[in-house]
């Protein structure tokens, strides 16, 4: 007998349905016997509201997932650690400052909103920190950081770790969430600030090169060079995936690139938009 993995966009940039609302962010509900998982929160604007319009139950959460600590994947921790039972999964660095600062504009905060700290200390739920691979409850894997291995991806953007703007941000805690379906991996991605193809090759060394079924989220080509994303789409190419979702940061030129090297194979990924993936009859 196989079991199914439900992934619903509960936040994303752009919303497709009645009452559904979007927002620069993301969010992912999983379900999957009997256990439930939020994988970033969105900058917490419509978080509670599209899980209502999406019967997501939020306060049934089992855990909560942080793919980095910006704002908009953090900011609404304070309403899903209401939930008794969910334990939080993040690097240590999520919580560190975190700033940017465009060609010719001042320096601004982006790190982890004040009340997403307070929320963490005032829940008394468990912290659990993703410094390497970890699994998550059954099934479900983070990756913890991701090494950088290719000469044509970085972070994606000036980003630093004090007001100055004088100290860059590695982001080492950038990380992604992989499961093993009967067809193959799915990787969800938050932003892939080590770079989507660093981290494809890494989930492949992790589950001893198993092919990819489907990626799905933020690829933060917003701002690109050409080289880069030809480079990137040359990469996914060879990984022969059939199922591509890009979202959120990826960007208008990247997705439409994306979208015309891969006819067929990619799909939308808004909020509102439902995924299931089965299981291997075997799997663990």
């Amino acid at each position: 007998m196989t079991s199914t993995m439900r992934v619903t966009v509960v936040v994303e940039n752009t919303a497709q349905g009645a009452q559904l609302l979007g927002e620069h962010g993301l969010a992912y509900w999983l379900e999957w016997d009997e256990q439930r998982v939020l994988f970033d929160t969105g900058q917490g604007r419509v978080l509670a509201h599209n899980a209502q319009e999406l019967s997501v139950p939020l306060r049934q959460a089992d855990a909560v997932i942080l793919s980095h600590g910006h704002f908009d994947h953090s900011g609404g921790l304070g309403i899903v650690l209401r939930s008794p039972r969910a334990a939080l999964y993040l690097h240590p660095a999520a919580a560190e400052p975190k700033f940017a600062r465009q060609q010719g504009s001042s320096p601004r905060e982006i790190g982890m909103p004040s009340i997403s700290r307070l929320a963490i200390a005032a829940s008394g739920a468990p912290a659990i920190a993703t410094t390497a691979p970890t699994k998550v409850l059954e099934r479900l894997t983070v990756t913890g950081p991701i090494p950088r291995s290719t000469d044509f991806e970085d972070t994606g953007g000036p980003f630093f770790q004090d007001a100055d703007c004088s100290r860059a941000d590695p982001l080492v805690d950038d990380q992604a969430v992989f499961f093993e379906t009967r067809d193959g991996l799915v990787v969800l991605l938050g932003c892939a600030h080590s770079g989507v193809v660093n981290t494809l090759r890494y989930v492949r060394n992790l589950t001893h090169n198993a092919p990819i079924h489907a990626v799905l989220g933020g690829m933060h080509l917003i701002e690109a060079a050409p080289e880069r994303l030809a480079r990137t789409i040359a990469e996914i190419r060879t990984l022969d995936i059939p199922l591509l979702a890009p979202a959120h940061c990826t960007g208008k030129t990247a997705t439409a690139a994306l979208w015309s090297a891969f006819p067929g194979r990619c799909t939308t990924c808004h909020v509102g938009r439902r995924f299931e993936f089965e299981f291997p009859e075997s799997g663990n």
